[in-house]
């Protein structure tokens, strides 16, 4: 699996997912939330709705994933993921890392190829953006083999780029790029 690191915004990825960074209600939000429901329309939130009439009546638990339509996106899918909130007193790496082992899951399931993450619980969850960084590439290396070729860290600004291209030091397989 390849690693890519682009500075851009995930709305505009041609891959075939892209990861939301949801909250439990699946119902859209702020942030990376709020421009993936946006963008995509309403497809995303009417997929989103089914889910919770169904499977997911009490939200999607942190650390868990889900796809939809990926509606006018690029990408043909949405996986859904919450982060935790940040806490320093409660240790939730775990949680942390899940939420992309959890999304490789569900791509593998779905036969992606190509997946495009947002830096999860680093915006309004609060989480520090280095740590944030390396829960994820912990997170990623965990993850079973799976049919996914690219992981692309699609990142917002410069302190976060440069947090994740840290995190991935041993450079091994990462390409890294200004734009997307």
């Amino acid at each position: 699996m390849r690693i890519t690191l682009v500075r851009g915004d995930i709305t505009d990825q041609e891959v075939d997912a892209v990861v939301n960074a949801a909250n439990s209600s699946l119902l859209g939000g702020g942030g990376v939330d709020g421009a993936i429901h946006d963008r995509g329309g309403p497809a995303i939130l009417a997929a989103c709705k089914a889910l919770r009439r169904t499977g997911y009546v009490d939200g999607l638990p942190t650390g868990q994933a889900v796809a939809t339509t990926g509606g006018d996106l690029p990408a043909k899918w949405v996986i859904h993921t919450v982060g935790p909130v940040y806490s320093p007193p409660l240790d939730r790496t775990d949680f942390l890392r899940s939420c992309y082992r959890e999304t490789l899951r569900v791509a593998a399931d779905l036969g992606v190829r190509t997946i495009a993450f947002p830096a999860v619980s680093a915006g309004v969850y609060g989480w520090p953006v280095a740590d944030a960084a390396r829960q994820a590439v912990l997170g990623i290396r965990q993850a079973a083999p799976s049919s996914v070729e690219e992981v692309r860290f699609v990142l917002f600004n410069e302190e976060v780029f440069d947090a994740f291209r840290k995190a991935l030091d041993d450079g091994g397989g990462v390409r890294v790029s200004p734009d997307a």
